[in-house]
């Protein structure tokens, strides 16, 4: 397939992706003060809360401690479940084995649907099949692009995270960046490596990558700041995730260097930076949208047999710039929890 033909196959996959998304939050979001249930679990709602049968869901994600974006993902779910009359339990932990001990637990629970991310999808095929085996429905968010099909999951709400790296390493090339470093904070997370890998495709600079312990900040901080003190020629340093975007504006202080920041992900601290210019710009996935959609979806399924892209196309929600140009309108959300 040529260039051409790619570029309108992504574009028709992201208004499909954008139709279902709006389709889900209007399905959704509909109300009627005099909504009755309907028979076999219903669709009823009134006064914007679902009148329907109490279900369970579990959320389980690869949040890290500390890890700010992963509050804004559950504000959203929490918000959705709210709504929707579901009893809604969180899990997380950067373990892939822990993760899918989290799946098994609510597989245990006999719960009416689970959502997940896939960072590292390999150790979750197996748990996965197994909640399909109990015909529990799973959907994915944020993490698992590449996978969400093939381990059976009914939709996923997230970026393409290859795509949001070529759009950053072209945003690189417009401001001028000759070297950049590409900080990865989980190791074996294909999300993050697809990130710096699609940076490296699009960017016409020098692109090295820096591995650190994303779950111990002061060793974070240090490993840029050695990194910087070495290669004093580094004029951009990318992050993935807005904690760490925070900490290498500290390591180039204490570094002494010049190097700028742009990073992945947004949260109030980061839009902040961006109105003082500490950092340079973000891309952003909306979390809270990939919380709200995957718990939303799984009252859609069994309430309506609704379904999102037809089971074969992404919701995707992202990527897209935040810079000083529109920073000021974004913040105003991002100090809701919201963005």
């Amino acid at each position: 397939m040529d260039r051409s033909s790619r570029s309108r196959s992504r574009g028709l996959a992201q208004v499909v992706a954008v139709a279902a998304a709006a389709a889900l939050t209007l399905a959704g979001c509909s109300s009627s003060s005099g909504g009755k249930k309907a028979e076999g679990g219903g669709t009823g709602t009134s006064a914007g809360k679902a009148d329907t049968p109490r279900m369970k869901v579990a959320l389980v994600t690869h949040q890290g401690p500390g890890d700010t974006f992963w509050d804004i993902v559950r504000k959203g779910a929490e918000a959705a479940a709210a709504k929707d009359n579901i009893e809604l339990s969180y899990s997380a932990d950067p373990s892939a084995g822990t993760q899918a001990n989290f799946v098994q637990n609510a597989i245990d629970r006999k719960v009416d649907g689970i959502a997940v991310t896939l960072a590292k999808p390999d150790a979750m095929k197996d748990v996965i099949a197994k909640a399909g085996a109990a015909k529990i429905p799973v959907v994915g968010l944020n993490s698992g692009l590449a996978d969400w099909k093939k381990l059976g999951l009914l939709q996923f709400f997230g970026q393409d995270e290859s795509v949001a790296g070529e759009a950053l390493g072209k945003k690189l090339n417009e401001v001028g960046a000759k070297n950049a470093v590409c900080v990865i904070h989980e190791q074996g997370n294909v999300g993050l490596t697809q990130r710096c890998d699609g940076v490296k495709k699009t960017f016409s600079g020098k692109l090295q990558t820096l591995y650190v312990t994303g779950t111990d900040m002061p060793s974070v901080k240090s490993t840029i700041t050695v990194k910087l003190k070495q290669d004093k020629t580094l004029d951009y340093i990318v992050t993935l995730g807005a904690p760490f975007a925070l900490t290498a504006v500290q390591s180039a202080a204490d570094a002494g260097s010049k190097a700028k920041v742009a990073t992945f992900d947004l949260n109030k601290d980061l839009t902040g930076a961006i109105q003082k210019g500490t950092i340079q710009f973000a891309v952003d996935q909306q979390p809270y949208l990939q919380g709200y959609l995957a718990v939303d979806s799984l009252w859609l399924y069994k309430n309506n047999g609704n379904y999102s892209g037809g089971g074969e196309q992404p919701v995707l929600t992202g990527p897209a710039f935040v810079d000083k140009s529109n920073v000021d309108r974004v913040a105003a959300f991002a100090a809701k929890g919201t963005r």
